[in-house]
C-alpha cells in the first residue's frame, strides 16, 4: 500500500482508505498540500527538529479522541485543554501549524481541517528529514472537545507489556509499536524523562546498568548534577548517531546499549521485541517502508468525518 500511495501522491490521483482519501482536497482545494509543504519546508531549513515536533504532535493528537486536531486547542485561564496536560507541555510547532491555516483560509476559507494539516505537514517534515515521502490519506473533520483529563498516554519508563497496551487498544499490533517508536530516530527527550537510569535507576542508588557507560557519561555531562524546572531541562537526542535524518540508525543504537529512554532500551531486551529490532537494524530500506505505513494508519485512528465535527477557521479555537 505504501509504494503505491507513494506513486499515486506523486500523480495527485484520489485513493480511497476507508473514507479518507490522497488527494481529498484535489477540487476544493488544489494547492492545500503545496501550502503546507511550502511552509514546513521553510521552518525545516533553519530548524530542523521541525520533524520530531510533528511526528510528537500528530502521536499526541491521534492517540487522544483519534485525529481531531484536539490537541492544538488553545487554553484559556477558564478553561484547560489537552495542551494543559502533562504530556503535551513540551509539545511544539503549533505556530507552523497557525501559519499554515492562516494561508489556506485565505485562499480556501472553511475547507481544509486542521487535522489534515497536521497529518500532512508530519509527512512534509519527515520527507524532508530523509524518510519516505508517502501519500497520506484526507478528509478529516476536527473535533469539538479538548479535554485535559482525556489525555492518557505511555511514558517513558514503561515496560513493552504496558507500552503495548496504549498501543493495541488503539489496534497497533506488538511491530507496529517498535515502527512507530521509531520516530525517536528524530527525537529528543528533556532530562526529567531518564534521569534516574543515570544514577539512581527504580530507587536503587545505582544506574541503569544496561546502559552504556560512554552514553551514560555524556548524558551526566548534559543533564548536570540536579533536576531543573521543565522549561529550563536540557534535552537529549534520542538517537546518537544521525539525531535529525529519518532513519533506521535508532535501532542500531539499541543493539550497543545505547537507548536514552527506558523504552528504548526495553525494546531491544525484551523476549518479544528483540528479534524486529534486529531486523529493522539491519535493513534501512524495510524500516521507512514500514514506518509510512505505520503513520498513515496511526492518521486513520478513530477520525470524525462527513458531518462530524467541523472545520475550524482557527486551529487553536473551537470556531
Amino acid at each position: 500500500m505504501g509504494l503505491l500511495c507513494i506513486v499515486l501522491h506523486s500523480l495527485s490521483i484520489p485513493f480511497a482508505i476507508g473514507d479518507l482519501q490522497v488527494g481529498f482536497y484535489n477540487s476544493s482545494c488544489p494547492q492545500a498540500e503545496s501550502v503546507v509543504l511550502s511552509v514546513v519546508s521553510k521552518h525545516f531549513a533553519t530548524n530542523p527538529s521541525v520533524t520530531a515536533a510533528f511526528l510528537r504532535m500528530y502521536f499526541h493528537d491521534c492517540f487522544v479522541r483519534g485525529c481531531d486536531a484536539s490537541i492544538l486547542i488553545a487554553p484559556t485561564k477558564k478553561k484547560k485543554t489537552e495542551r494543559s496536560a502533562g504530556p503535551n507541555l513540551t509539545v511544539r510547532g503549533f505556530e507552523i501549524i497557525n501559519e499554515v491555516k492562516a494561508n489556506l483560509e485565505a485562499q480556501c476559507p472553511s475547507t481544509v481541517s486542521c487535522a489534515d494539516i497536521i497529518a500532512l505537514a508530519t509527512r512534509d517534515a519527515v520527507a524532508l528529514a530523509g524518510g519516505p515521502n508517502y501519500g497520506i490519506p484526507t478528509g478529516r473533520r476536527d473535533g469539538l472537545v479538548s479535554n485535559p483529563k482525556d489525555v492518557r498516554l505511555p511514558g517513558p519508563s514503561l515496560t513493552v507489556s504496558q507500552a503495548f497496551q496504549f498501543f493495541s487498544a488503539k489496534g497497533f499490533t506488538l511491530e507496529e509499536m517498535v515502527i512507530l517508536l521509531g520516530g525517536h530516530t528524530v527525537g529528543v527527550a528533556h532530562c526529567v524523562f531518564f534521569r534516574d537510569r543515570l544514577g539512581n535507576f527504580q530507587g536503587t542508588g545505582a544506574p541503569d546498568p544496561s546502559m552504556d557507560l560512554r552514553l551514560r557519561a555524556k548524558l551526566i555531562r548534559i543533564c548536570g548534577p540536579r533536576p531543573k524546572p521543565l522549561k529550563k531541562d536540557p534535552t537529549a537526542s534520542l538517537d546518537q548517531n544521525t539525531s535529525f535524518v529519518v532513519d533506521n540508525q535508532y535501532y542500531n543504537q539499541l543493539l550497543v546499549n545505547k537507548g536514552v529512554m527506558q523504552i528504548d532500551q526495553e525494546l531491544a531486551s525484551d523476549s518479544s521485541t528483540a528479534s524486529v529490532v534486529s531486523g529493522l537494524a539491519s535493513d534501512k530500506a524495510g524500516f521507512l517502508q514500514k514506518f509510512a505505513d505505520a503513520l498513515v494508519k496511526l492518521g486513520n485512528v478513530e477520525v470524525l468525518m462527513g458531518t462530524a465535527g467541523n472545520i475550524r477557521k482557527k486551529c487553536t479555537a473551537f470556531t
